[in-house]
This record gives C-alpha cells, sequence and structure tokens, in this order.
C-alpha cells in the first residue's frame, strides 16, 4: 500500500515520475502528489491531488514542473483524510525539505506535540509530516541531508520507507526502510528509488533491494548505501529478467481479467520449469538441503488473505502427501499467540508481495524459537526471501491487480509440487503413486485453458446474478479453501457480502440464511464428497436458494437440480482445487464489471498490505 518513485539524471523527472506512479497504481491508493527540485529557481516545487492520478496529471499539464530531480507519491489514507493537504509530498516549515513516506509512525503524536512546542507549524493530520520536521530539527549548519536524516529517523517508532530531497542538496535523494519495500534502480547517469520495480523497469533493470534499517543516497552517478546508524553496507546489484511489457494489460480491458487468462501459460511454464528430464521435480533455488525435509516432524502454514487460502490448501496436500501434522494460521493471529515452535518444526510462509507486514512478523516470531523457515513468494529479493532459509519463487511474474488471481494458484501449484517432492525425499507414498499424482497435476493448465474458452458462458451467468445481495460459497474437502475464496474474490472487487464455508458447516448456521435473494456457489466436482454436496444442494433447493454450480463435465445429476451450471473437465479430486478457482475467478470478475466496479483497484484496498 502507498507508492513511492524517485528519481536522478539529467533527463526530465517529470515524465519519468508520473509513469512511475501509474505503475504503482495496484498497490492502492486515494490521493498522489510529485515534487521538483527546480535548480534555476533554487527551490522545490509540490504538486499534489486526491483521487486518481489523472487529476495529479491534469494539474501537471497546467501547471508543469522542470527539474532533473523529484520524489513522488502515491497515498492509501490512514492518519488523516484523503485531502490535498493530507496528500505527499510534505514539506518542512521553511519548504527546504520535502518528504514521501510509507508506513506508519506510532509515535508521532507526542512528537507533533514536541515540536509545536519548538515553533513547527504543521499543515496537514499526518504522521507523516512529523517525519520532514524532525529532518529540519537537525538540518542545520553544516550538517549534510543523510545525517539529519540518520538523527530524525532514531527518534522514530513504527514502519517507513521515505524518500527525501532537500533545496540545499540538489545533487542528492536520501532513502531509508524499516519495513516497508524500498528498491534502488541503477542506470547509465541516472538512478532511482521505489516501491517495486515495475516503478522503473523501462528505464534500469540492475537493481538493489535494501534492508530494514537502511540507508540510501542516491546521485545521477552512484548509489551509496549504509546502515541507518551509519556503518556502511555492501550490497549486491541483482539483473531483472522480466520486462514491463509482462506489466501492461496486451489488449484486455483489466489485469485482472489479462492475470486470469494467464493462469494456462503460467502454470505450464512452472511445472516445465521444475521438473528434469527424468520427471523429478526439483527447486534450484531453494538452498534448503533433502536432510531438512527428511527430518521435518511438523509444518505450520502462515499467510494472509487470498495466500491463507491456498495455505489451507496446502494443509490438505502436504498432510495428504506426507503423512505428517500440518496446520494453517492466519499471520495476524500466529504473531498475538504464544506459538509452541517444536524441535523439527518448518515454517512455510506465503506472500505473493513477500513485504506483507504480519507475514514478516510471523516469520521473525518463529525464527526467535528454532523453526526453518520456507518461503513462497513471487517477488525476486523481497524482504520475506531475505529472511527465509530457503526459497520457492511462484515464477507468476508481475501480478498487478489488487485481487490476486494468478498468484493464487501458483501458490497452490507450489504446494503441490512441494508436497510431491517431500514425498519422494520421506517414501511417505509408492513412487507409482507419486508419479500418477504428477501426471494429473501436469494435465491442470490444458484443463485450465479449456475453462479459460468458454468465458462467455461464466459471463453471461454472471449478468443474471448481478443483483443478489450476498452469497453463500460451499465446499467439502480441498475444496472448502476454493469455497473461501471464491468468496473472498467477490467481495474484494464487487462488494457483495459473500461467505466461505464447508459445507458440512452448513446445517451449523448458515442454513438460517439462505432464501430466494442469496445465491449460494456449491462447489461440487467428482469426488469423494461428492454424493455428500449433492445433498447439501437439495437442502439449499428446498428453501428457495438460488443455486450456482460447479460440476465435471458430463454429470447430469446436477443438472436435474439447478439449471445454473458451470462445468469444468474431468480432474483428480486432488488437484480440483487448481482448476475450480478459474470459473470462481471469472464469476467474480463478471458480476464486478456488471456492476461497474473498478475491478483493477478496489475501493480501500492494496495489493500490499505493508502496516499492521
Amino acid at each position: 500500500m502507498c507508492g513511492i518513485i524517485g528519481y536522478i539524471g539529467k533527463k526530465p523527472a517529470q515524465p519519468i515520475l508520473l509513469n512511475g506512479l501509474k505503475r504503482l497504481e495496484y498497490r492502492g491508493y486515494d490521493s498522489s502528489g510529485m515534487a521538483l527540485i527546480l535548480s534555476e529557481k533554487d527551490t522545490i516545487s509540490i504538486r499534489k491531488s486526491p483521487g486518481k492520478i489523472s487529476s495529479l496529471e491534469k494539474l501537471l499539464s497546467k501547471k508543469p514542473l522542470s527539474g532533473n530531480a523529484g520524489i513522488a507519491h502515491t497515498r492509501w489514507a490512514t492518519h488523516g483524510a484523503p485531502t490535498q493537504e493530507n496528500a505527499h509530498p510534505h514539506f518542512d516549515c521553511k519548504e527546504e525539505i520535502a518528504i514521501v513516506h510509507n508506513g506508519i509512525i506510532e509515535n508521532y503524536v507526542q512528537l507533533k506535540k514536541d515540536l509545536v512546542k519548538e515553533g513547527h507549524k504543521f499543515n496537514s493530520q499526518t504522521d507523516t509530516e512529523v517525519i520532514a520536521h524532525l529532518i529540519e530539527k537537525y538540518y542545520k549548519n553544516s550538517v549534510a541531508l543523510e545525517d539529519a536524516v540518520r538523527k530524525a529517523l532514531s527518534k522514530l517508532t513504527g514502519s517507513f520507507a521515505i524518500a527525501v530531497i532537500s533545496k540545499r542538496e540538489q545533487d542528492k535523494i536520501v532513502g531509508a526502510r524499516l519495513g516497508s519495500p524500498l528498491v534502488v534502480g541503477v542506470g547509465a547517469g541516472e538512478n532511482f528509488l521505489a516501491s517495486d520495480v515495475p516503478a522503473f523497469l523501462e528505464h534500469a533493470k540492475d537493481v538493489i533491494f535494501l534492508d530494514d534499517n537502511e540507508l540510501v543516497v542516491l546521485t545521477s552517478q552512484e548509489a551509496r548505501v549504509s546502515k541507518v546508524s551509519g556503518e556502511p553496507v555492501n550490497k549486491s546489484v541483482t539483473r531483472i529478467n522480466w520486462d514491463v511489457s509482462q506489466a501492461q494489460k496486451q489488449g484486455y480491458p483489466h489485469f485482472m481479467l489479462k492475470e486470469i487468462n494467464e493462469q494456462s501459460r503460467v502454470l505450464d511454464a512452472m511445472i516445465i520449469r521444475r521438473t528434469d528430464k527424468d520427471k523429478q521435480i526439483f527447486f534450484d533455488e531453494l538452498e534448503l538441503g533433502p536432510d531438512i525435509f527428511k527430518n521435518t516432524n511438523n509444518i505450520i502454514i502462515v499467510a494472509c488473505g487470498t495466500a491463507y487460502h491456498a495455505g489451507m490448501c496446502g494443509e490438505y496436500i502436504l498432510e495428504e502427501l506426507c503423512k505428517m501434522r500440518v496446520s494453517v494460521d492466519l499471520s495476524s493471529e500466529f504473531r498475538y499467540r504464544d506459538p509452541q515452535i517444536l524441535p523439527g518444526t518448518l515454517i512455510i510462509a506465503i506472500s505473493q508481495s513477500g513485504e506483507t507486514a504480519d507475514t514478516l512478523a510471523a516469520v521473525r516470531e518463529a525464527r526467535k524459537k528454532g523453526a526453518t523457515i520456507l518461503s513462497i513468494c513471487n517477488v525476486l529479493g523481497s524482504t520475506l526471501v531475505r529472511e527465509s532459509d530457503g526459497v520457492i519463487y511462484t515464477l507468476a511474474g508481475p501480478e498487478i491487480g489488487v485481487a490476486s488471481t494468478k498468484a493464487y494458484t501458483a501458490q497452490v501449484a507450489t504446494l503441490y509440487l512441494l508436497g510431491l517432492y517431500m514425498a519422494r525425499l520421506r517414501k511417505s507414498m509408492p513412487q507409482d503413486k507419486i508419479n500418477r499424482l504428477f501426471s494429473g497435476l501436469s494435465k491442470c493448465p490444458g484443463l485450465i485453458g479449456e475453462i479459460l474458452g468458454k468465458q462467455s458462458e461464466i459471463k453471461n451467468m454472471a449478468s443474471r446474478h448481478s443483483h443478489f445481495g450476498s452469497f453463500l460459497f460451499l465446499g467439502r474437502n480441498i475444496n472448502y479453501p476454493s469455497a473461501c475464496e471464491g468468496a473472498l474474490k467477490l467481495k474484494e472487487i464487487s462488494y457483495i457480502p459473500a461467505e466461505g464455508y464447508a459445507a458440512g458447516e452448513m446445517k451449523h448456521g448458515p442454513i438460517a440464511l439462505i432464501d430466494e435473494y442469496r445465491a449460494v456457489v456449491c462447489i461440487a466436482p467428482a469426488s469423494k464428497t461428492y454424493e455428500k454436496m449433492v445433498s447439501n444442494i437439495e437442502e439449499i433447493r428446498s428453501r428457495h436458494g438460488k443455486i450456482i454450480a460447479i460440476a465435471t463435465q458430463g454429470d447430469e445429476k446436477i443438472k436435474e437440480l439447478t439449471s445454473e451450471v458451470i462445468y469444468v473437465p474431468k480432474v483428480d479430486e486432488f488437484c480440483s482445487a487448481l482448476v475450480v478457482a478459474i470459473p470462481l475467478q471469472l464469476l467474480a470478475y463478471y458480476i464486478a464489471i456488471k456492476r461497474g466496479c473498478d475491478v483493477d483497484q478496489p475501493r480501500n484496498l492494496a495489493k500490499s498490505v505493508t502496516v499492521e
């Protein structure tokens, strides 16, 4: 949530910063702004506006900024409403310093009181403005900007990623991070600072990932990294191999629809990448030896949101394949319990961005208690990856839509591959059964492609059901997580109240809600619990609930119970969570479109939740 982009070089900064903000829109925001150093006038000038970046763009077309260094920001409101005054960047009293900030300053109230007593005047309700005035307090005489920033940061409690410019030192941008992501883009005669790589990828493919408590001083010629406390740090440069076209819509009306349609290709490429010529699964980046998996006694999966639902699938997958105890925890709850980490515990942390604040906190808590950490992540060099003992990348490519689609199926597919890999190492399942299950998994990308070819049918069904005021999603076994994820997708992008339940729990409460005003999505592919799902459907039908069924191609019994059926190809129940995810995503997408919702940037949501 929130986005930072900074540029220093010889090119006009305004278009670079504006384009960078557009590439960060997926992070979620409600206002935006830009500050440029105007060298000829020896000043810093700010333009900012509530609402979409298009509002800022209109403002800049009327009152453009001309300079070669600056910072820009998309804000997701935490302290103070999304107004022009509260939008970033913020000045100090003298308008010598401008700052943008992601995160939350927990002790800003007391800091602000002290600064007001000292004569500082504030223009916003934000916690961020406190940082600008703190820097001003220490930025006196011959003190360098980076040293004033260091002193200011030492007074803060909370999380931050910041970028700071000063009219007194026009040849530099100072950035620092604690708990929020910040990446340096290294160019030729120019350098960049951003919350995420897509912001500058068309200009620079070499990046430096900053770690917590690190500070960077950028000039057009160098990026000098040190600890916030002052000690120099040698950082490696990473080359990013995907290009900016992967983060563009490529003719689709929305990123979400593009990413839904990419899933067949993404999963096919993943399975090919993860298997050798003998069809043995391997993870070349794993960095955990076989003995770790052979000696693991139990697994705890920690994740949030959609990644949590992938983790729920992982619980079914890993228990069945590895014959061991597996539990799944919401990261935000795990960190506040006193979790008992026994010897031989493997923590699997799942996060698309690798910057999810609660998951990072859960990992740190588990590490203190001696657990081994394996992360499943989509973002190279993210904080979670750097703080883990081992990593498996999901290889989904950039996901821009706020509501996760291809990242979810990539996480689930990764858990299938990990389970099969561990089953072979642990000899918990005969090799011929492992081979059969892998063969079924390998067919899933093609089956997903078949479903994607029937989007018009799902679109029409969505149109017929977009008026319902609430939805219930039901599933059993490995498709109970599918029901939870289907409900989450719908509520995220259409704002329709939706709940996901294990179908066996229907009679323990949810059945009271069923009437002609509620639609019920029943996930009922061929499985060992199929007859029980049919019983649930009959119970709903007798109470006049409107039923949408997801069923296996050729299922005639379902047709007798409801006319609204989305058929999926026949698939082994073990792999069915991957296949049923697609119609659930498409149903949510087309319902939201019918209701006129902004599916790529749903209200109040951010792609990466980097604050608690």
